[in-house]
């Protein structure tokens, strides 16, 4: 399974820029998947609806399907959150995950960066982050790409993960 991750700051650009590589890359003909780390509460359901219902009512697992998609929505009810490794279990087979997120999980990282937030870069104490996608040239040791720059981007870690070119 090939793992590569998108990680920075809050308003660095990560979900453009996941966004981005990932339309880049299946136009290449590769299959993605991504996985996205919240640091807040979130819900892809709604109340009043069956789903939710179910979930509110003290289901574990609410599988929702249709013939257009289908969702599984685990309930930790207090349990620690799931490892990074063992929520890549439950996703199908693909030519790349792309990860946003996870800074402190050890995969192979791109950090995008902005120099307007006023941040620090992650790069310096981190070497599992590969490069840097940047609005602003930075001195460091690492390859730097525009961060508008998807398909240089994109060929980087291709390579990286050892995908052939393809498009």
């Amino acid at each position: 399974m090939n793992i590569f991750g998108v990680t920075g700051w809050k308003n660095a650009g990560k979900t453009g820029l996941m966004e981005r590589l990932v339309t880049e890359i299946t136009q290449r003909g590769f299959t993605v998947s991504t996985l996205k780390h919240a640091h807040h509460s979130f819900d892809v359901d709604h109340p009043g609806k069956d789903s939710h219902r179910h979930r509110i009512a003290g289901a574990s697992q609410v599988l929702l399907a249709s013939g257009t998609r289908w969702a599984l929505m685990t309930e930790l009810r207090d349990a620690p959150e799931p490892p990074m490794k063992d929520l890549l279990t439950h996703l199908a087979p693909v030519d790349l995950i792309l990860v946003e997120g996870y800074k402190r999980d050890t995969h192979p990282k791109i950090e995008a960066y902005r120099a307007a937030t006023g941040n620090p870069l992650i790069a310096i104490d981190d070497p599992t982050i590969k490069a840097i996608a940047t609005d602003s040239p930075l001195s460091l040791d690492r390859p730097q790409f525009d961060l508008d720059d998807t398909a240089a981007i994109a060929d980087f870690i291709l390579a990286q993960v050892g995908l052939p070119a393809r498009g």
